[in-house]
């Protein structure tokens, strides 16, 4: 218990990030509970699962919060939530028989390549200047994927954010970006996808967790600490619709800055660890 403003506190600075810019806030809470988890002196040997399972845990809490409020700013696809959703959970599923397949050396590489050039990509798109009388939203719905691309795209993203314990925001803003949604209607639909994400991976966590629990510390479900849940989920369940609040009386441009340099900083991180 004599943890639970520091967790409180993580709580706070993840949902509000995670309202503004639609991501799950696992790139913060992860490295976060991996610290306080080994400060602990938890089995070093599970840590890391522990970790991962309750950030996808107190994504589920976060994701609802955002959800609410973008929805309510009609900031919501709703239609392309329908699309993406199957992929979402087949991904979401099978993010952990792959994680069996290849090693942790190639999910790494291919995970830091593909952060770096949607960044790049993204930054090459807001420098551009657009020719006289372009309109970059002008006829984007021609432009977005079918049923099949909107499913194959939700099980890429599945797989990578259950593997990694985020919401999908990080991988799904990017790309209904790129399909040339708006900034605002990108982050509150990736608000929404990424709350099938997270029950389905903590499902998933919870479950391989159980027949460890002679090695999990007290309190844990599978490899949910609950302590950590409760105080993470509590905060950022306040915090997460002022972020989203705030997405929808920010300019467009200062948004994709933002995200830009979110991306860049989780690139160059998973590049470091590459050499760790």
């Amino acid at each position: 218990m004599e943890w639970w403003f520091v967790y409180l506190l993580l709580g706070a600075v993840v949902g509000f990030f995670a309202g503004l810019l639609g991501i799950g806030g696992g790139l913060i809470i992860v490295p976060a509970l991996i610290f306080f988890f080994t400060v602990q002196d938890f089995s070093p040997d599970r840590i890391l699962h522990l970790a991962l399972g309750t950030t996808m845990a107190s994504i589920v809490f976060t994701a609802a919060a955002s959800l609410y409020t973008h929805n309510k700013h009609g900031a919501v696809n709703w239609q392309i939530f329908k699309y993406m959703t199957p992929g979402i959970v087949l991904g979401t599923l099978s993010g952990s028989f792959l994680a069996g397949i290849l090693s942790s050396k190639v999910l790494h590489v291919i995970f830091t390549v593909f952060i770096f050039y949607v960044a790049i990509s993204m930054l090459l798109k807001l420098i551009s200047k657009p020719g006289p009388g372009a309109d970059l939203n002008q006829h984007f719905y021609r432009r977005l994927p079918g049923k099949s691309g909107f499913f194959a795209a939700g099980s890429v993203i599945g797989v990578i954010s259950s593997l990694v314990a985020i919401g999908g925001g990080i991988l799904t803003v990017p790309f209904l970006t790129l399909c040339r949604i708006k900034i605002q209607h990108a982050i509150g639909t990736a608000a929404a996808i990424g709350f099938p994400v997270a029950v389905t991976g903590t499902a998933g966590y919870i479950l391989n967790g159980v027949t460890q629990s002679h090695t999990l510390p007290e309190y844990s479900l599978g490899y949910v600490y609950l302590p950590a849940l409760v105080w993470l989920a509590l905060a950022s369940m306040v915090t997460a619709p002022f972020g989203a609040k705030t997405t929808h009386s920010t300019q467009a441009a200062t948004l994709r800055k933002l995200f830009i340099m979110l991306l860049f900083c989780l690139a160059i991180k998973m590049l470091l660890g590459l050499f760790g």
